[in-house]
């Protein structure tokens, strides 16, 4: 077998034992430590040809992947505080710029700022690229970073410059786009079941009933991690905008016609590695996505989601002063007619809760419809941090240049729609001739596009 076979085994070997077994543990000893610091320092200085410096960059990222979770975050933070840009050399380097500024020396001058800012850590990081798995192993360091972040600010810059290196290597024109289907290898459909983030994939049946003849489902993928969808999207090809999620995904529905579909629905977008936060990507995976569809399928004319409202009931919880505002008096009387004596009243505790009990009685649904339809309007065209919506789901499709189509009424009555959202849905609208101006109105001023209908739901 070859070096690189070898490399490859050895780094599969290692993630798999570790994959499930990092536990919190204690820092490591001294002779751990120094051993590590002296294989970052082999890796910093580069000796050697292409196979020596492949090889010490394999053992370093063993090394790595034997730790527990002391272990790493020790690890990571002797890179970022021992293996920076040497401000001594910044400062030479600086110097000797400013007094080259509009000589025939600048240039020069300014490549050798830029060769001494550049750090260590960043060599070390580089080089993990040239082995089996490398680039995989670098996606997992940066999630295993981002757990530690919030903790320990010291770690934000070696986590700004990984994720400028990811970014470069992620750009979006190396990708490739790819139809996932039934016959798709088993470990990537296995790979679907694992990521699937909006709508959990119950059994091989739902998969199979995902990937169907009126259904598509697409992922971008980076040729050096060839079996790991970044994000993937499913798409449901029907005959009008889609207002239940159950419905949507019945695997006792009969199978449509495609060929007679007439709207494009996108019903789940997962991104699936963590590592990858901030490297964005998703809008011209849909841009993609929607080109691909209507070169299959002529007759589409329609492209929307039924997405989630995940932070919906959250906010409301925290902001009691909007939910009491989507209350009419005459609200108030319908609910009176379904037993409920007031804001007060024990039949709406669940509410705040996220319970369905509310939902068991049909006339107590009713009553609540109006006003929580009118709550989750406000909460998605005026709840707002940052200039931007609170809601990522929102804040994605918003920022791609969706228009804010419609509320439907429970369209997700699984457990988790109700503690989300009251099983609220909305449907995002991506119209081809309103796109390029929405994006630009929504970066610009954070203006919000939005059907009459729900504009007129948001007042209060």
């Amino acid at each position: 077998m070859s070096a690189t076979g070898l490399i490859s085994k050895s780094l599969s070997r290692m993630r798999a034992m570790v994959a499930d077994a990092t536990g919190r543990g204690r820092e490591p000893s001294e002779r751990v430590l120094e051993r590590i610091r002296q294989q970052l320092h082999e890796c910093a200085d580069g000796r050697g040809g292409e196979v020596s410096t492949r090889q010490r960059a394999a053992r370093l990222a063993e090394t790595y992947l034997r730790l527990d979770d002391a272990g790493r975050l020790a690890f990571l933070r002797m890179i970022a505080l021992e293996f920076g840009p040497d401000p001594v050399k910044v400062a030479s380097a600086h110097k000797a710029y400013q007094a080259a500024v509009d000589s025939d020396r600048q240039w020069d001058a300014e490549a050798a700022l830029r060769a001494a800012m550049r750090s260590q850590r960043l060599r070390i990081l580089t080089q993990f690229n040239a082995i089996p798995q490398g680039v995989k192993f670098l996606v997992d360091l940066r999630a295993d970073l981002l757990r530690y972040l919030p903790k320990d600010s010291l770690l934000k810059p070696l986590d700004r410059e990984l994720e400028a290196r990811l970014a470069a290597w992620f750009d979006v024109g190396f990708l490739e786009l790819a139809r996932i289907t039934w016959n798709s290898p088993a470990a990537l459909l296995e790979k679907l079941v694992q990521y699937e983030a909006v709508h959990e994939i119950q059994s091989w049946k739902d998969l199979k009933n995902r990937l169907d003849s009126d259904r598509r489902c697409y992922a971008f993928f980076h040729p050096r991690m060839p079996l790991e969808p970044l994000i993937f999207v499913e798409v449901a090809l029907v005959e009008e905008l889609a207002d239940n999620v159950q419905k949507l995904l019945d695997e006792n529905a009969p199978v449509a016609d495609a060929g007679r579909a007439n709207t494009a629905i996108f019903y789940s977008i997962s991104n699936t590695q963590a590592g990858l936060r901030g490297v964005s990507f998703g809008n011209f995976l849909l841009k993609r996505v929607v080109e691909d569809l209507q070169r299959d399928f002529p007759k589409l004319r329609t492209f929307a989601t039924l997405s989630p409202i995940p932070g919906l009931v959250r906010w409301a919880h925290r902001h009691p002063e909007h939910l009491a505002a989507g209350f009419t008096a005459a609200d108030w009387k319908r609910l009176a007619a379904a037993g409920v004596d007031g804001p007060e009243s024990p039949r709406l505790r669940g509410l705040m809760r996220g319970s369905a009990d509310w939902a068991a009685d049909p006339q107590l649904a009713r009553a609540l419809r109006e006003p929580l339809l009118r709550v989750a309007a406000h909460y998605l065209l005026h709840a707002a941090k940052d200039g931007k919506p609170v809601d990522p789901v929102a804040r994605f499709h918003l920022g791609n240049g969706a228009r804010v189509e419609r509320l439907n009424w429970l369209a997700d009555t699984s457990d988790k729609g109700y503690e989300q959202s009251w099983g609220i849905m909305v449907n995002y609208l991506y119209d081809p001739d309103r796109i390029e101006a929405n994006l630009e109105a929504f970066a610009s001023e954070g203006r919000i596009d939005a059907s009459a209908t729900v504009r007129r739901q948001g007042k209060q």
